[in-house]
Parts: structure tokens; C-alpha cells; sequence
């Protein structure tokens, strides 16, 4: 899917969404990442959201974000209320969705100049478990 064919503004953006991961510019990313309107961390070690902890959220909290969007794959998965804490505590807003509509979300709020960070997994093909098969 297509979201945006030219670079609005001077700020990264997610240019599309498929299966076989997140185009940000002109490069396709086929693991999970970090964006914020100037930075990209390609070293997030995601594999699934029960994944997702406080520490590994750290290295989204040091973009000192107001909002934070995370793209749990091809479906919107919610988080252990332990979890949602971690962002109440910092005062930081934060809504989990499925990832395509993260990317969507992410770029409106970027090109507002709000503080947004998001957290994205791409959303894989799944195997009829529900799982992430490797491409």
C-alpha cells in the first residue's frame, strides 16, 4: 500500500506497507524499527509485541517523544496494562495498533511537527496459527 509518493517536509516518513516489510525513503526494511521525524533505529530487537517491555522501550522513550504509535504487525494487538503503565509514568501518550494504520498515523502527526515516535513491526506474512513466517 502506497502512502505517500513525495517527501512532505523535511522529516523522514513511511512511504509504504507490504508484507515484505516498511519502505522509509528509498530503502525497504524488512524487521521492526524505531521512527521519529529526524531519526531511524534499525536495531530494534522486536520479534513479536509479547515481546514488548519497558527496556525494550527505552530506546523509543530516548526520542522524548509526546505520543508514541506501535504498529504491532498485520494486527492490532492490545498490551498488558503493566505495560501501559511504563508510558502513564513518563506522562507520554501512546496507542497500539495494527502496523498500517501506525504508518498512516505517523505520518499525519509528523508532518503537524508533533513529537510522535513509532514503533513498528512490519506486518509479515502470518501462517494460519497466527504466527510471523520468515520470508
Amino acid at each position: 500500500m502506497e502512502l505517500t509518493l513525495e517527501r512532505p517536509g523535511d522529516h523522514l516518513f513511511v512511504r509504504s506497507v507490504s508484507s515484505e516489510g516498511i519502505l522509509i525513503a528509498d530503502t525497504l526494511y524488512p524487521g521492526p524499527l524505531i521512527i521519529s521525524a529526524s531519526e531511524l533505529l534499525t536495531d530494534w530487537e522486536i520479534g513479536h509485541p509479547s515481546d514488548l517491555s519497558e527496556p525494550s522501550l527505552e530506546p523509543v522513550f530516548g526520542l522524548d517523544p509526546e505520543i508514541v504509535l506501535v504498529g504491532t504487525g498485520a494486527e492490532q494487538v492490545f498490551p498488558a496494562p503493566e505495560l501501559m503503565m511504563c508510558f502513564y509514568r513518563r506522562q507520554v501518550g501512546v496507542e497500539f495498533m495494527n502496523t498500517r494504520a501506525a504508518c498512516r498515523t505517523f505520518n499525519v502527526l509528523v508532518s503537524e511537527h508533533r513529537r510522535v515516535v513509532a514503533a513498528l513491526m512490519p506486518p509479515g506474512p502470518r501462517s494460519p496459527s497466527g504466527a510471523r513466517v520468515s520470508p
